[in-house]
């Protein structure tokens, strides 16, 4: 059996957007007040400004975090474990109620498309009383498959 050669592809802004959209897993990485790492496995959108979204509760350590600093990393994964990923670093808003009930909404379309009932939906992130961190990319590596380097290849 062929070995799978590792590969990275340096793409730009609207090249890594397209990426993104589809891909939905990701870990986004935060620093603890005491500046070890925390990483939370999210899933995250694409808002119509090109900002990564991801739906949160506002007493989660990932959001005291972006709110002491708001720098973060972030690993975007393909649903299948061996696919391409990329790593992306930005900076991070944490939106809270009632500011975040709309673009709460285009996180649920950026992931899901329509939902059967926005009303419903609407008085359900505000019974959670939930909150939206918006992430501005600011830097990108190359999206990178893995596998054997090339002088391994057969």
């Amino acid at each position: 059996m062929p070995r799978t050669i590792a590969r990275n592809a340096r793409v730009d802004r609207e090249g890594l957007l397209e990426f993104l959209r589809p891909r939905h897993r990701v870990v986004l990485m935060t620093t603890r007040a005491d500046g070890r790492p925390q990483s939370s496995p999210v899933a995250a959108g694409v808002d119509a400004a090109g900002r990564l979204v991801i739906s949160t509760y506002p007493e989660r350590a990932k959001v005291a975090n972006i709110r002491r600093d708001p720098r973060v990393s972030l690993c975007v994964l393909s649903d299948d474990w061996n696919g391409p990923w990329v790593q992306l670093d930005g900076t991070a808003e944490v939106l809270d109620l009632p500011d975040a009930l709309e673009p709460l909404v285009e996180y649920f379309r950026s992931i899901s498309g329509e939902h059967p009932d926005w009303d419903e939906y609407r008085e359900a992130m505000v019974r959670q009383g939930k909150s939206l961190i918006r992430v501005t990319i600011t830097s990108w590596g190359p999206v990178a498959t893995g596998g054997f380097p090339a002088r391994l290849a057969d």
